[in-house]
C-alpha cells in the first residue's frame, strides 16, 4: 500500500513559469527596461500586469502582440518636413 502525501506537503506550483520579467523581455528584444515602460505608460507595447513593484509579461501574450505587430508592407516614417 503506497501512501498519498497531504496536499500541503505536495511540490508547490510554479505560479509564475508562464512570465517574464520586464528586465527579461527587454533583453530579449534587445530594448531598455526604459523602452516598455514607456511604451506600458503609452499603452503601445505587450499587455503586462504588475504585482507589487514588479511588472510581468505573459510569454504567450508577447507572442501574440509581436505578431499583431507585423506588417506586409512596413511603412517608413518620414523625417523631417514633406
Amino acid at each position: 500500500m503506497t501512501q498519498q502525501k497531504p496536499e500541503a506537503e505536495c511540490e508547490p506550483l510554479n505560479l509564475l513559469a508562464d512570465w517574464i520579467s520586464r528586465e527579461q523581455l527587454a533583453q530579449e528584444l534587445g530594448l531598455t527596461s526604459d523602452t516598455l515602460s514607456r511604451w506600458e505608460a503609452r499603452r503601445m507595447g505587450p499587455p503586462c500586469t504588475r504585482i507589487g513593484r514588479k511588472t510581468l509579461y505573459r510569454r504567450a501574450s508577447v507572442q501574440d502582440w509581436i505578431r499583431a505587430q507585423e506588417q506586409v508592407h512596413p511603412v517608413r516614417k518620414s523625417r523631417g518636413r514633406s
